[in-house]
């Protein structure tokens, strides 16, 4: 099995959220930045975490904070930044996203790890059809995101076309909870009211159906 780092994405203005750092809010008593560094840690090798905020380097203790190469360029400058700096693989998660199961992580990373594959990304009814923030890029990708920022591109699955993706399909994604709750993020102080919901009715997040 080749090396993967767990990389926490925390970009973005948080515009919708007054300029706060959204993923230090707190979603069933626990900041969200932490329910994703629990769900990676479980099936990575290391973990990093890209953010620009010289804040951010009190966030989380003993994780290596590193920036973006390319700043202003979104998710996709995100997803290079995670690539330039690991010198792996890398799984990444979204800073804003509470509930994304272990479980999937291990999915995507064994899908990745397959023979010919560049990229696993789950299936969602987002309106990319895909979750590009939450997914295993391999090493082959770094090449192909410098391709499209260095074309001023910054639409975040545009260099999917350049690779092989795997793509998890949605019924795949199912088995491990339902994928409106998986995906979720936190933009809003009412999607982070929402979230505490699903944790109230949910076994303190734990959506996963039951047996």
């Amino acid at each position: 099995m080749s090396r993967c780092t767990g990389v926490i994405l925390a970009g973005g203005e948080a515009s919708r959220y007054g300029g706060a750092p959204k993923g230090l809010e707190r979603v069933g008593g626990r900041r969200i930045i932490d329910r994703v560094v629990d769900a990676l840690s479980a099936v990575t090798d290391s973990l990093m975490l890209v953010a620009n905020d010289a804040a951010a380097d009190g966030w989380l203790p003993g994780v290596r904070r590193v920036e973006d190469v390319h700043r202003g360029a979104g998710g996709l400058g995100g997803i290079h930044a995670a690539l330039s700096h690991a010198g792996s693989a890398v799984l990444v998660v979204a800073w804003d996203m509470p509930f994304v199961p272990a479980e999937l992580l291990a999915e995507l990373r064994r899908e990745g790890e397959t023979p010919g594959a560049d990229a696993a990304v789950p299936e969602s009814d987002s309106r990319r059809g895909l979750e590009p923030l939450c997914a295993y890029y391999g090493p082959r990708c770094l090449a192909a995101v410098e391709s499209r920022l260095a074309r001023g591109e910054r639409k975040v699955i545009a260099f999917f076309e350049d690779i092989t993706v795997r793509r998890i399909p949605a019924t795949t994604v199912a088995r491990f909870g339902d994928p409106s709750i998986i995906f979720m993020n936190i933009n809003t102080p009412a999607e982070l009211a929402l979230a505490e919901e699903h944790v109230a009715s949910t076994h303190g997040g734990d959506h996963r159906r039951q047996a």
